[in-house]
C-alpha cells in the first residue's frame, strides 16, 4: 500500500489498484484447479509475482487514465460524462498493444516451463502456473476493471462539481 501511495499520492487510485489486484488472481486459482495443484510455497510464490505484475500493470494504466483526464480537464472540455469517457478512452487505448504484449510474452516464455518434465520441473511447474493463469485475467482486468473504477471514481467527482456549479 505505502509503496503505491507514494507513486500515485492518492490513497483512491492506491486503492483502486490494491481492489483490482485479488481480481486478477481469479485466472491463477482457475488454472491451479483445472492442474490439480495444491497450495504450496512454491505456488505462493507464482502468486506473488503475479500480484506484483498486476499492481505494476495497474499503476502505469492509471497513469495514462490520469494524464488523458488531466489533459482534457486542462482543455476545459470535460464538462459531462461523454466528455469523461471520451477521456478513460483515450488513456485506455493506449494501454492495450502494451498490455497484450506483456500477457503474450509471459505467457509464451512461461509455457516451456509448464510442459517440461526434467530436474526441478514439479517446483518450477508450481510458480510458472500461476502466472500463466493469471497473466490473462490481469489482462483484462487491467483493460477493463481500471477503466471503468476510473471512469466510476472520476464521475463521482465529476457529478459533485456539477452539482456545486448548478449545473453549468
Amino acid at each position: 500500500f505505502l509503496i503505491i501511495y507514494i507513486n500515485t499520492r492518492s490513497v483512491q487510485k492506491t486503492l483502486i489498484v490494491l481492489l483490482a489486484v485479488p481480481l486478477s488472481l481469479i485466472g491463477t486459482f482457475w488454472l491451479l484447479y483445472v492442474l490439480d495443484y495444491n497450495m504450496s510455497v512454491a505456488v505462493w510464490v507464482g502468486i506473488i509475482a503475479l500480484a506484483g505484475l498486476s499492481a505494476e500493470t495497474g499503476v502505469v494504466m492509471m497513469l495514462y487514465l490520469d494524464r488523458a483526464y488531466e489533459d482534457i480537464r486542462r482543455q476545459g472540455a470535460l464538462r459531462s460524462q461523454r466528455d469523461l469517457i471520451g477521456a478513460v478512452y483515450k488513456g485506455a487505448v493506449k494501454r492495450v498493444r502494451p498490455v497484450v504484449m506483456l500477457s503474450t510474452t509471459t505467457t509464451v516464455g512461461l509455457l516451456p516451463i509448464m510442459w517440461s518434465s526434467g530436474t526441478g520441473s514439479d517446483v518450477m511447474k508450481r510458480i510458472a502456473a500461476p502466472m500463466v493463469g493469471g497473466v490473462v485475467t490481469a489482462a483484462f482486468v487491467v483493460l477493463l476493471v481500471y477503466p471503468t473504477l476510473h471512469y466510476i471514481w472520476r464521475g463521482w467527482r465529476l457529478q459533485k462539481v456539477v452539482e456545486r456549479t448548478g449545473g453549468s
